[in-house]
């Protein structure tokens, strides 16, 4: 008895000595309690996109709206005598106390919710006494400043259950696609008893031990009066369905990575990582999975030595009408690099419809004949993709066959100084246009760029066309919350007329005919729509840019280190990929057409001859009587028997062209050529 009393004696005096001299570092019982929280990314519609974090992916619960069978499953499960104890377990520290008298070593398996909160927010997992010590003084201070709920709240908002989840409703999206106050009492028992081993009791790794411990769970809650046994029952039968898997880290991850930067810059690194803010974007979920689903068909020529598949490909898609990114993929895995709007590549004929759009603000029509014939500036000879020239042809057949010649001389004729105003104002802002390297030379017409242009770049350009001539700055944003629901701040479209609509009108109708009868009929979707083609010298870059009147999209394809697409040109896997896009991507969204704007007048021109037949039209309103399926064109500006038979042939050069440094080579069909200057 004496032996025992020394002994007890001796642990009390050791146990008070300790405290004493750790009880003046123990941290502070406050804000710190309160985890860090990660930001949620929600679609347009206010799904759920994915988290951003750190390195905790975590999302408060409502504890309010929790069904007391989930709070009373995590009580079951860790500590059954919660709502009565003072924060610990007396009859638990007994037995882990006789547990280390008899050699067992130091057992923890009888921490309280608030010790176990304690020891996750404020302290180390060593496995000392001093750290014990610490912890039960802890759970004392937080017992005496915060209520059971809060505490409770606080628990279920800290613990990791696999998978990256930490808290109870990240795990309840992740395992389950849902959040934590739908969950069912099934999958509650289940949630509950992972934190004991998050890797082996992971449902998705491992169903036949989550289902164990759920039973052990369920019994808990039938042993200590929360459910009978005929729930228990009910719920073990119940099939426990895994959520699938779009929420994964690599869903939108391009998408997300745009926007954190964006938000980084306005509300800092913190407030996004750590401070748990709501984020409502633009994206659409359903048009993310088409994109995402549309790049599969892609070949894999080789794999670089960081996992990297080649070749690789870009799509954005937005919104006309008001600038929204409805869907971006910045290419294929997640490397990180951004090539919707990092890469800049070159357009090829896809930047022809600036050139073709300046061409009719300055005097010519669809119907305007122009010769297809051989064009030489100083020692540079574009040539047509097949190396054929057709003649005398129409601005509308040369854009649909993206003859190229016509292209260069028609701006040469307009200038290439307001064709590379008309791309800037419609959208295309890294244009070059001073010093020695500048865009200013006609190999431009044929998109040869000096620096090029990115994915989302020539989105936003075709969106301003799409949208007749109304240019809406690209958004990603729509508004941002704190974690309690406070408004932060919140974005509307900014928007501004930049160009006639009537040309613009005249243009579409153009480049309607490249998917109707020209290189993009890969990329016919059974609905109005209009688009262009483009592929870079040697296969380099191969794009498809088209829209409708509701959607607008950029696809690019290419390698990262610029090597040969072998062949593959923007009429085929870019407008495939476009044409598979743009079908799920509208296929809720009633067709339409464009608008037509007033003030345009329709006349039937002689398809042998190219002439314009005006004797139809009323003399006081230039309205036809009838409407034929001919050219399209401004009541000032109607074409003339005496102007379409005036063919145009390029006048002599009026400033010096830079040398190209790159012959273009003749190749296949919708081979489109260019040179870059440098």
């Amino acid at each position: 008895m004496f032996i025992l009393l020394a002994v007890f004696v001796t642990i009390t005096g050791s146990l008070l000595g300790i405290a004493t001299a750790t009880i003046k570092a123990l941290p502070s019982v406050g804000d710190n309690m309160r985890p860090h929280i990660s930001t949620q990314v929600y679609d347009v519609k206010g799904r759920l996109i994915g988290i951003v974090n750190t390195d905790e992916n975590r999302v408060p619960v409502k504890f309010n709206k929790l069904p007391n069978y989930v709070k009373n499953a995590f009580i079951a499960s860790e500590d059954v005598r919660f709502y009565s104890h003072f924060g610990l377990d007396i009859r638990g520290m007994t037995r882990a106390a006789w547990s280390n008298l008899t050699g067992a070593g130091l057992y923890e398996g009888a921490s309280t919710i608030t010790q176990q909160l304690a020891r996750n927010t404020l302290l180390t997992h060593d496995r000392t006494l001093k750290r014990k010590i610490k912890e039960i003084i802890l759970s004392i201070q937080i017992e005496q400043k915060y209520t059971k709920d809060e505490i409770l709240e606080m628990y279920l908002n800290q613990i990791y259950f696999g998978k990256g989840a930490y808290g109870l409703q990240s795990a309840a999206q992740i395992y389950f696609g849902k959040n934590a106050e739908d969950l069912t009492l099934a999958e509650a028992s289940m949630l509950a008893g992972i934190p004991r081993s998050p890797n082996y009791y992971s449902p998705s790794t491992n169903m036949k031990a989550a289902k164990e411990v759920q039973n052990i769970v369920l019994d808990q809650l039938v042993k200590y009066n929360y459910i009978s046994a005929e729930q228990a029952q009910q719920a073990r039968g119940e099939e426990i369905v895994l959520a699938s898997n779009h929420s994964n880290d690599s869903f939108a991850s391009y998408f997300i990575e745009y926007i954190t930067q964006q938000l980084v810059d306005r509300y800092g690194a913190e407030q996004v990582f750590k401070a748990g803010v709501k984020v409502y974007t633009t994206l659409d979920i359903d048009a993310q999975k088409a994109a995402e689903q549309a790049i599969k068909q892609i070949p894999t020529y080789r794999t670089d030595t960081n996992g990297t598949k080649q070749p690789q490909v870009s799509i954005v898609a937005i919104d006309p009408n008001n600038g929204y990114i409805k869907a971006m993929v910045g290419g294929r895995g997640d490397d990180h690099f951004n090539r919707a709007v990092m890469a800049e590549r070159q357009p090829g004929s896809s930047f022809k419809p600036f050139v073709y759009l300046t061409a009719l603000e300055n005097g010519f029509s669809a119907a305007t004949y122009v010769s297809d014939s051989p064009i030489s500036i100083d020692d540079w000879s574009p040539s047509n993709y097949d190396g054929k020239y057709r003649g005398t042809i129409t601005l509308r057949q040369a854009i649909e066959k993206s003859i190229n010649t016509i292209a260069v001389k028609l701006a040469q004729k307009v200038g290439i100084d307001k064709v590379l105003r008309t791309a800037q104002t419609l959208g295309l802002t890294g244009l070059s246009t001073s010093g020695p390297a500048s865009d200013l030379n006609l190999a431009s017409a044929l998109g040869g760029l000096t620096n090029g242009v990115t994915p989302l770049q020539m989105a936003s350009a075709y969106a301003t066309i799409a949208n007749m001539g109304i240019k809406s700055e690209p958004m990603a944003i729509l508004k941002v919350e704190d974690r309690n629901g406070k408004l932060l701040g919140e974005f509307a479209p900014n928007q501004q007329a930049v160009y006639n609509p009537k040309t613009i009108y005249i243009l579409i109708d153009m480049m309607k005919g490249v998917i109707a009868r020209g290189t993009g009929t890969a990329a016919d979707i059974g609905r109005p729509a209009a688009g262009k083609t483009g592929t870079t010298s040697n296969y380099v870059d191969a794009w498809f840019v088209g829209f409708t009147p509701d959607l607008v999209c950029s696809v690019w394809m290419g390698q990262d280190n610029n090597a040969s697409l072998q062949g593959i040109t923007g009429g085929d896997t870019p407008a495939m990929i476009w044409h598979d896009f743009m079908k799920e991507a509208l296929k809720d969204i009633p067709v339409r057409d464009f608008l037509k704007p007033e003030g345009l007048v329709s006349a039937e021109t002689n398809p042998n001859a190219g002439i314009i037949d005006t004797s139809e039209l009323n003399n006081d309103d230039r309205n036809p009587k009838h409407l034929t399926t001919a050219e399209q064109a401004r009541e000032n500006n109607v074409p003339s028997e005496r102007t379409q038979q005036t063919h145009y042939s390029p006048p002599k050069r009026e400033r010096p062209i830079p040398k190209p440094t790159e012959q273009p080579k003749q190749s296949e069909q919708e081979r489109e050529i260019y040179s870059q200057t440098k």
